[in-house]
Formats: structure tokens, C-alpha cells, sequence
């Protein structure tokens, strides 16, 4: 029996990864593009606010502070402190 779970765990495994080759090789690339767009594009606003010119899309983003904020919880747990900033400001 043990045998026999282990050739399907092999095989399963084989699928795997056989999709996840074939996944890459169409999108991968066009993954890994847009990520770095995303990031280029976050440093340049990062970028801007350090030198003092006003966030362009600030008025839109306001919708997204609450989302940030938790998202900010969660980071800030998963890199080991268990409080972050002021008080009041994150936990």
C-alpha cells in the first residue's frame, strides 16, 4: 500500500511540475514584467515624496489607507516587531 501511495505522490508531483514549466514559459515572462513595472513605478512615487513634490494620486488613494493600514499590520508581524510606531498609529 505504502508503495503505491508513493508512485502517486511521485506522479503527482511530475504534474506539478510539468504545469507549473508550462506556466512559466507563457507567462512568466510577462509576470515578471509587470512586476517590475509595478515596482519602478512605486519607487518613482516613493522617490517624488522624498523630494518634496505632492503624491499625484493622493486623492484617489485615500479609499485604500484602511487596506493599508491591516496590510501594514500583517508585514510588520511577519518581519518580528509587535508593535509598530506611535501609538495608536498601527496596533
Amino acid at each position: 500500500m505504502k508503495r503505491a501511495w508513493r508512485r502517486t505522490v511521485t506522479a503527482w508531483r511530475r504534474v506539478e511540475d510539468f504545469h507549473q514549466a508550462v506556466f512559466d514559459a507563457r507567462w512568466g515572462h510577462a509576470r515578471k514584467r509587470e512586476a517590475r513595472t509595478q515596482q519602478d513605478t512605486l519607487r518613482a512615487l516613493l522617490m517624488l515624496e522624498t523630494l518634496g513634490v505632492d503624491n499625484p494620486v493622493a486623492y484617489e488613494t485615500l479609499d485604500l489607507i484602511p487596506y493599508m493600514v491591516a496590510d501594514l499590520h500583517e508585514w510588520h508581524q511577519r518581519m518580528g516587531r509587535e508593535d509598530f510606531g506611535a501609538p495608536g498609529g498601527c496596533c
